[in-house]
């Protein structure tokens, strides 16, 4: 009994650190200029603009009304003016991204 508790602590032990700290977030990709004033659609136009001259894009969050950035540019370029969700680690300001995908329409 006791090796079976042992050997559970250590594999448990070994996964809740990296599945602590994986979520995901709801919001908007948007460019670092405009922040949070360009988390809508309309906005797509320009946050691709910046991007491509050079600009960050950066993920607003709804919940927290905060933005963070996001490690891949490349991912976040193809989810411009979309509602999306991001799956990633959060290390304070910045985002680790795993996945962003398009926020799924409520049903009617």
């Amino acid at each position: 009994m006791k090796k079976a508790f042992l050997v559970f602590a250590l594999v448990f032990g070994l996964i809740a650190p990296t599945l602590a700290h994986a979520a995901s977030w709801s919001g908007w990709i948007t460019d670092e200029h405009c922040g949070a004033a360009g988390a809508k659609a309309d906005h797509a136009a320009c946050a691709k603009k910046c991007a491509n001259g050079g600009g960050k894009l950066v993920f607003y969050n709804t919940a927290d009304q905060k933005l963070y950035g996001l490690d891949n540019q490349a991912l976040a370029k193809e989810h411009i003016g979309h509602e999306v969700v991001v799956n990633g680690d959060v290390d304070g300001t910045s985002i680790k991204v795993a996945s962003i995908e398009a926020k799924a329409e409520p049903k009617k």
